[in-house]
């Protein structure tokens, strides 16, 4: 090894040791331990994948997990195809429920949407209330409220009021009413997107 090139090591080690007593200081200032609300936005794609991603990431510890899909479910989708296999090889573990109207645009009817989405929340809101639920994924949740196919205040409250230590994930495009009530809010920014460029969705990357 060089001089110069041990001269970049040091450098490199210095650094490096700077990261780490900033990251090992931070960790040892989060000492809240509950669950957390993080909601998935912006107009890229990967809000649900990041959200069945936490899926996983739970379900291999074990946790009971429930996933409430809105507006999909027309389509058959491969988390569907996953998950209802696993809750019928593990019952009790994982909880899965679509709408199954479809997107808005499939359907054209208000009021079907309305009572589509009334019907889908009651089965959330058990879920918000049963510690035993580890996780619990509301994907696509945020155009319901945009929509106001619910009661805005209910759900903002029905999260705030769910047992201290369940995590929920809520993914979809705006979600400016669940900002601050959220612990963690990321936002996935399209750069570029096969489909404008007229490729097909593809199976298992898609749908």
């Amino acid at each position: 090894m060089t001089e110069k090139d041990q001269a970049k090591s040091q450098k490199h080690k210095r650094a490096m040791e700077k990261q780490k007593t900033k990251v090992d200081k931070r960790i040892a200032e989060a000492s809240t331990e509950r669950g957390v609300l993080i909601l998935l936005t912006g107009n890229g794609k990967g809000k649900s994948s990041s959200a069945f991603g936490m899926v996983m990431r739970a379900l291999g510890y074990g946790h009971k997990v429930g996933v409430v899909q809105f507006i999909k479910g027309a389509q058959l989708s491969g988390e569907e195809i996953y998950l209802k296999d696993l809750a019928a090889k593990q019952p009790g573990q994982v909880v899965f429920h679509q709408m199954g109207t479809g997107f808005t645009w499939d359907t054209q009817d208000r009021e079907k949407d309305i009572a589509a989405a009334e019907a889908t929340w009651a089965v959330v809101e058990p879920m918000l209330k049963d510690a035993s639920y580890n996780l619990v994924v509301l994907d696509e949740l945020t155009y319901m409220l945009a929509y106001k196919y619910l009661d805005e205040a209910q759900v903002l409250n029905a999260l705030a009021e769910r047992p201290v230590e369940q995590s929920v994930v809520v993914t979809g495009r705006g979600g400016a009413a669940l900002q601050d009530l959220a612990d963690t809010v990321s936002e996935v920014k399209e750069i570029k997107h096969a489909f404008k460029a007229g490729i097909k969705a593809r199976k298992g990357v898609d749908y």
